[in-house]
């Protein structure tokens, strides 16, 4: 396992969950919540550096059949735009079927609801990715997901 903080991010249309790994890549936990448009780039570079992060794993949307429609299509965009703009090789798409999922189900059985539970959704989200990523690279050895190379 490599060593170095990771940062997940799930972006959605109107806001972008991010989580953060502790050094050594064992777990994930909910940072923040970027509202999507201008500045939200910039922000989560600034979270990147503030955290020194090794690499960001963006979520890629698939259907459950594991193919990509508009949602990933997106995604990559928001990727490449992303990689463009920290250092070569430090953003990675990472499938993320389910993770919302799994986080309202997890939020619900914490007792988090309505209001409160749309605050941390988007962070839940992003945690519940970036432990999937994590525990896919303990398990092979290998990174998780693909590089993105920045747009430019």
């Amino acid at each position: 396992m490599r060593r170095g903080v990771r940062l997940g991010v799930d972006v959605g249309t109107v806001r972008i969950g991010v989580a953060r790994s502790d050094p050594g890549g064992i777990l994930a936990s909910p940072l923040e919540t970027v509202r999507r448009g201008k500045g939200d780039l910039d922000r989560l570079a600034a979270l990147a550096g503030e955290h020194e992060a090794l690499e960001v794993v963006v979520g890629l949307p698939t259907s459950l059949s594991g193919k990509e429609g508009p949602a990933a299509e997106a995604a990559r965009a928001f990727a490449a735009e992303l990689a463009g703009r920290l250092p070569r090789e430090a953003v990675r798409l990472y499938d993320e079927r389910l993770t919302t999922v799994t986080a309202e189900s997890g939020l619900r059985a914490g007792g988090v609801h309505g209001k409160a539970r749309r605050k941390v959704v988007d962070q839940a989200a992003a945690a519940v990715l970036l432990q999937a990523a994590l525990d896919g690279e303990r398990l092979t050895g290998r990174p998780p997901g693909e590089i993105v190379r920045g747009s430019s």
